[in-house]
């Protein structure tokens, strides 16, 4: 199995370093990583060119690669696919830890599944998010629908058969699956990625899951992701 990491960027200097020293200790390693930019205004190109550059991630056996796209995730990850060599694409959030042996895992599961995700851990001390993270777990295995921050992974061949990621501004992931599960089942592995808790704390636990609850309903009874944008980035 060839795999491609693609990781869309927007802004994401403070998290780049740990970012690439942990993709870097993952074994056994990815083919490929590709940094999508999408008009960072931050230094992150510039930023994740020096990492690259140091002697360590230099002589790893990894191909990394920063290409820039159009503003928006789906673009960036559509855009990375289409400069994959991978047999299998695992989409990554800047701010989302892979399990040290993701590489493992995601080979075993797509010897019996065309894709899948990660459970998830928040990375946070609150008993809360906590349980958040739990029934963010269970509904998706129940589902058959996964988050962005649940790391995907996807063969190529059927990423490229489906058009990739659906041309829209929030809720791409979501679409996404559902389009996937109409084809096959996810693999919906144990093995946890942890990811950022920094919405959740910014804005308050109980506000956000109410604000998430509710765009992911109105998403189901059809109200437009131009105006779900518009009021999660509000």
């Amino acid at each position: 199995m060839k795999l491609s990491i693609i990781i869309p960027l927007l802004n994401e200097a403070d998290n780049l370093p740990e970012l690439i020293a942990h993709i870097v200790r993952l074994a056994p390693a990815p083919q490929q990583v590709i940094l999508v930019d999408g008009g960072s205004m931050d230094g992150s190109v510039a930023i994740a060119d020096s990492v690259l550059k140091s002697t360590e991630i230099a002589q790893s056996v990894i191909d990394w690669r920063i290409i820039e796209s159009t503003v928006g995730r789906a673009q960036q990850m559509n855009a990375g696919a289409m400069s994959a060599t991978g047999d299998v694409l695992l989409f990554l959030h800047a701010d989302t830890e892979l399990p040290v042996d993701a590489i493992d895992n995601i080979q075993q599961a797509v010897a019996q599944y065309d894709w899948g995700r990660f459970d998830v851990h928040l990375d946070s001390h609150n008993p809360l998010l906590k349980i958040v993270g739990l029934m963010i777990n269970q509904r998706s295995r129940l589902m058959g629908i996964a988050t962005g921050d649940q790391a995907i992974f996807i063969k190529k061949s059927l990423f490229e058969q489906i058009g990739g990621y659906p041309d829209q501004p929030l809720m791409e992931d979501i679409e996404l699956c559902k389009r996937l599960k109409k084809i096959a089942r996810p693999a919906c592995l144990k093995s946890k990625v942890i990811t950022s808790a920094r919405r959740w704390q910014q804005h308050g636990t109980w506000r956000t899951i109410f604000l998430m609850w509710h765009l992911r309903f109105d998403y189901w009874r059809g109200v437009s992701p131009n105006v779900l944008k518009q009021r999660y980035y509000n």
